[in-house]
């Protein structure tokens, strides 16, 4: 539907680079990336705010490379939302409907879709942070885009307002929208997103479904951008059609692997990691005993660093932190197949 081929642009003291992507009819495709990476840039680049240096903007096979914004037909929504404060909330829904025969029907739609009924006599200055983005969200959505776009549309709102949105923005997907969503937040992309793009510095350097961007990351930056702390530079070797690596000059990890013996990193997810209070015999080939260094409650849990050779990081419910009795200072025992141990060769 959506397909960047290229595209590259010079803006002031940064540049996007070679950037290539296709989006299919009904994704939600998301752009993760730190903040300056260039992810407002490309969203603009794409709406038609500012034109490309170079490379081909396609939609439905149409190339719009330079086609202005409003003969795009693709939905923007700015971060600051960008309603006109002189107008109500249903007087900023109605201004980009040219047929006046649908005008009060659309509103009414879209209203009733995104709940802002009641508030649609109030005006902008009124209007609370999840309400000023839900009538920026409709007065887009009202022109009916074949994408729409958002800018960190959960950036500016709390916890609950932002849980809302979410589900909101999900039902819009799952009814057939087909949106591009940029952001720095993980959580919002293992959420959302059913492809993904990671952007750094001007390029992306990973994308896929968000299994095998997340499960598989490509980079020590994703790696660490993702949250991913068990990864460790190593040295691959093959010896008796076995594999293991050499983690930071001195911790041997065996794993299974294809690659050819040479230089990458190893990682291990901390879920994938198994603590005991005492040495179990277990079919895991990686067994190490080290000392507990810290417990961290997440969202998901405990994540517990233990100090073996290597800091490991290891996340449990706390039902099963409360039941071992584990504290800071405690030894234990960790364990973790090879199966578990991803290699990613540099």
């Amino acid at each position: 539907m959506l397909k960047i081929k290229n595209i590259s642009k010079k803006y002031k003291n940064f540049a996007l680079k070679d950037i290539s992507f296709e989006v299919k009819k009904g994704d939600y495709f998301i752009l993760l990336g730190n903040s300056g990476s260039g992810k407002s840039l490309l969203l603009e680049l794409i709406a038609g705010l500012i034109n490309a240096n170079s490379g081909k903007i396609f939609l439905n096979d149409k190339d719009i490379t330079n086609y202005k914004i409003q003969n795009r037909k693709i939905g923007l929504v700015f971060q600051d939302y960008a309603l006109f404060p002189h107008f109500t909330v249903k007087e900023n829904l109605l201004f980009p409907i040219k047929n006046k025969k649908t005008r009060i029907e659309k509103v009414n739609e879209i209203a009733d879709l995104l709940n802002i009924t009641h508030i649609l006599h109030r005006f902008p200055e009124k209007l609370s942070g999840g309400e000023a983005q839900r009538v920026a969200l409709g007065r887009t959505l009202i022109t009916n885009p074949e994408i729409l776009l958002l800018d960190e549309p959960l950036s500016s709102l709390d916890v609950q307002l932002r849980s809302g949105l979410r589900h909101l923005l999900k039902k819009i997907n799952q009814n057939g929208q087909t949106i591009i969503h940029v952001t720095h937040d993980y959580d919002e992309a293992i959420a959302l997103a059913s492809k993904v793009a990671v952007i750094d510095n001007g390029k992306i350097i990973q994308q896929g479904d968000t299994d095998s961007v997340f499960k598989n990351p490509s980079s020590e930056f994703i790696a660490n951008f993702i949250g991913l702390k068990n990864f460790f530079k190593s040295i691959l070797h093959k010896k008796d059609e076995k594999s293991f690596v050499i983690a930071d000059n001195n911790t041997k990890i065996c794993l299974l692997s294809d690659n050819e013996e040479g230089e990458g990193f190893v990682m291990i997810r901390s879920e994938d990691i198994f603590i005991y209070d005492k040495f179990t015999e277990s079919s895991a080939l990686n067994n190490f005993e080290g000392i507990i260094k810290d417990a961290v409650p997440s969202r998901l849990g405990i994540e517990i660093a233990v100090k073996s050779t290597l800091l490991f990081w290891v996340l449990i419910t706390k039902e099963s932190y409360l039941r071992m009795n584990l504290f800071e200072g405690k030894k234990v025992w960790i364990s973790f197949k090879a199966s578990a141990v991803k290699f990613l060769k540099t």
